[in-house]
C-alpha cells in the first residue's frame, strides 16, 4: 500500500488503538426490553456487542450471535512445534481501555512483557536501529531528522486530546448515526478535514520533512502493527481471542454455529392496535436451513464483496447486499527457522543480533512490510528471546504470498512454514467515500463502517458500545442522546 494511497485513517488507527475508556450502562426503563436480538459475527466486534448490549437490556433479553467459522474473527493463533502464536491482532495499547477492562471482568491476565528492538530496513541494510538506551535513541533521531519525531509526538497527542472524547461521551451515554457525526464531535471541522487527505499530505502540512516521513512514518504505517513503535503494548495471556469467547461466556448470548445467508424485515401487528417490525435471520448450520425472528439485529461483519454473501428482503428502499470499497489483502506468514542475518546486516553475527521487530521502507523489490519475531502467546518463567542464530518463530507481513526466492532471501534453514491470507482492514483511499450509516434500518446496526475511520481491536469494542448505546435509546424513544452536536463543552460545564 503505497504512501499516496495511504489515508490519514493510518494515523488516526495510530491515535484511537492510544485511548480507552469504559463507559456507564444507560438506564432506560421506559419500554418493556426487546425479547430476542441476533448478533452476525462472533469476532471482538460481535462478541463486544453481546457484552454491551447485555448491559443495556438486562438478563431476560435473548442474545444469539451467528458465526460460521471460529470465535475470534481476526483474532487467532496456530500452534508451532507445541506452542501457539498469534496469527491476527498481535498488540494492545496501554491505554485501550476497554480492553483493559474486558480482560479485568473476565478474569484474565496481561501476557508476560518481553524487550524488545526495532529497526527500519530500506533493502540494503538497516538505516535505523534501536538502542537499549532511550537517551542514544533520542540523539540518532535528533541528529538524522532533527525535531521532526519530538513534533510529531507533540502532533499526535493534540488529536489524541480531542479522540479522545468518544469515551467520555459513551461514559455519559451518548451515542452516533454515522462515523462523521461520531468523528465531528471529537474534534469538529478539522478532524473530518484531515480523514480527506492522505498522511504525507497531512504531514508535510505541518511542515514534517520528507526525509522523516520517507524512513520513518512509511514503515511504521505499513506495518500492520502500526503501534509497535511505541512503548508498554501488552497482550493478553494465551491469546488475544480469549476475549471473545469470555465475553460471548459472560453475555449468556448463544453462539450458533452457522452462516447467515440473507435478513428479511417481517411486520405483524401487535396488541396495542400498531404494527411492530421483526427481523427474519435465515442462516444455514450443520442441520440445514432454518430461520428465526429477531426484535433487534447486529451485523458485526464487512458487508463487503469477498467477506460477506448476506442478503436483504422486504426492505424499503432496498439494502446493498455489499456496500463500496474493498478490503486490503494481508498475508500472514510464519516461519520457524533461523533469520538470514547477513541479508539485514552482512557485518552482523547472527548470535549477536536480537532486533525483533523489522518494519521495511517502502520498496517494490522487497513486497514485503515487517518482520516479527514472535513469542508465544504464553511467556513461561525463565523464557527469553533467543539470538538469531537459533531456530525461532518469525512473523511475515505482505500483500502477496511469499516465493521461494523470498524465503530464501529472509531465512537460512525453514523447519516449518505456515500461510494465512486475510482481508484484514479497508483499502484506505483519500478522499474517502461516505462510510455507512450504523443504522441500516429502525433496528437493524452495523458495526463495520467505523473499520473506514480506523481498524483495531478498540475500535470495534468502541463501535459495539456506541451500537448498543444506539439500540437501547432508538428501542425507549430516547433520541436525547444521539447525535448531539457540541458535547464536549455541554459535558464540560456538567463537570
Amino acid at each position: 500500500m503505497s504512501m499516496r494511497t495511504l489515508a490519514f485513517k493510518a494515523l488516526l488507527f495510530l491515535v484511537l488503538c492510544q485511548a480507552g475508556q469504559q463507559g456507564l450502562a444507560s438506564a432506560s426503563e421506559q419500554r418493556e426490553p426487546p425479547k430476542k436480538i441476533a448478533i452476525v459475527g462472533a469476532g471482538i466486534g460481535g462478541t463486544s456487542a453481546a457484552y454491551f448490549l447485555r448491559q443495556e437490556f438486562g438478563p431476560s433479553v435473548k442474545i444469539d450471535v451467528y458465526e460460521a467459522g471460529t470465535v475470534g474473527g481476526r483474532l487467532a493463533t496456530e500452534n508451532i512445534d507445541g506452542h501457539d502464536y498469534e496469527t491476527g491482532g498481535s498488540l494492545i495499547h496501554p491505554l485501550n481501555l476497554h480492553m483493559k477492562h474486558f480482560v479485568d471482568r473476565l478474569g484474565l491476565s496481561f501476557r508476560a512483557g518481553v524487550p524488545s528492538k526495532m529497526a527500519i530496513f530500506d533493502g540494503k541494510g538497516l538505516m535505523f536501529e534501536e538502542s537499549d538506551w532511550f537517551i542514544v535513541n533520542f540523539l540518532r533521531m535528533l541528529w538524522h531528522y532533527g525535531f521532526n519525531s519530538l513534533r510529531m509526538h507533540m502532533w499526535v497527542e493534540g488529536i489524541l486530546d480531542k479522540v479522545m472524547r468518544i469515551y467520555q461521551y459513551q461514559q455519559f451515554g451518548y451515542s452516533f448515526s454515522s462515523v462523521e457525526r461520531l468523528l465531528h464531535a471529537m474534534g469538529g471541522d478539522e478532524v473530518l478535514a484531515l480523514l480527506n487527505q492522505t498522511l504525507e499530505e497531512a504531514m508535510l502540512a505541518q511542515g514534517f520533512s520528507q526525509a522523516f516521513i520517507n524512513e520513518i512514518v512509511t514503515p511504521i504505517s505499513r506495518s500492520v502493527a502500526l503501534s509497535c513503535a511505541d512503548s508498554g503494548l501488552w497482550a493478553v495471556d494465551g491469546g488475544n481471542k480469549r476475549v471473545c469467547s469470555g465475553l460471548l461466556y459472560h453475555s449468556k448470548a448463544e453462539l450458533i454455529p452457522a452462516r447467515v445467508t440473507n435478513i428479511a424485515i417481517k411486520t405483524r401487528p401487535s396488541k396495542s392496535g400498531t404494527i411492530a417490525n421483526f427481523y427474519e435471520v435465515n442462516y444455514v448450520g450443520d442441520s440445514g436451513s432454518a430461520h428465526s425472528l429477531y426484535d433487534i439485529v447486529v451485523l458485526a461483519t464487512p458487508l463487503h464483496q469477498g467477506l460477506s454473501d448476506i442478503s436483504f428482503s422486504g426492505f424499503s428502499p432496498s439494502l446493498p447486499s455489499h456496500f463500496p470499497g474493498a478490503y486490503h489483502q494481508i498475508v500472514t506468514t510464519l516461519v520457524l527457522g533461523r533469520l538470514n542475518v547477513s541479508y539485514l546486516d552482512a557485518r552482523r553475527n547472527p548470535s549477536e543480533f536480537f532486533v525483533s521487530d523489522i518494519l521495511m521502507t517502502e520498496n517494490e523489490n522487497l513486497g514485503i512490510a515487517s518482520l516479527n519475531f514472535l513469542d508465544p502467546v504464553h511467556i513461561t518463567p525463565g523464557y527469553s528471546r533467543p539470538p538469531a542464530s537459533q531456530p525461532a518463530v518469525w512473523k511475515v507481513y505482505s500483500t502477496e504470498p511469499l516465493t521461494e526466492e523470498q524465503l530464501r532471501m529472509l531465512f537460512v534453514s525453514r523447519e516449518r512454514v505456515v500461510e494465512k491470507s486475510w482481508l484484514a482492514c479497508p483499502s484506505y483511499r483519500a478522499p474517502e467515500r461516505q462510510a455507512p450509516s450504523f443504522i441500516l434500518h429502525h433496528n437493524l446496526y452495523y458495526l463495520n463502517p467505523i473499520e473506514w475511520a480506523a481498524s483495531s481491536m478498540e475500535m470495534s469494542a468502541l463501535s459495539a458500545r456506541n451500537a448498543a448505546l444506539l439500540a437501547s435509546h432508538r428501542w425507549h424513544g430516547d433520541t436525547s442522546k444521539v447525535d448531539q452536536e457540541d458535547l464536549h463543552a455541554r459535558l464540560r460545564g456538567e463537570l
